[in-house]
């Protein structure tokens, strides 16, 4: 039982951290409450390889 709820927790923290992650700086906006998630979140973002609109589409 106590696995369950462990899991159930993790589950509901990472999706508010991508719906945190989308509504703000994602779009290029400071988090209100804590900016230094915002700072963390794009930083993670910036190490990762993405593809840009013109390679998206070749």
């Amino acid at each position: 039982m106590l696995v369950i709820v462990l899991m159930m927790t993790l589950g509901v923290l990472v999706a508010a951290g991508v719906a945190v992650y989308v509504a703000y700086p994602h779009r290029g906006e400071q988090v209100p409450v804590v900016p230094q998630v915002g700072d963390a979140m794009r930083k993670g973002v910036d190490a990762l390889p993405v593809l840009e609109d013109a390679e998206s589409r070749a």
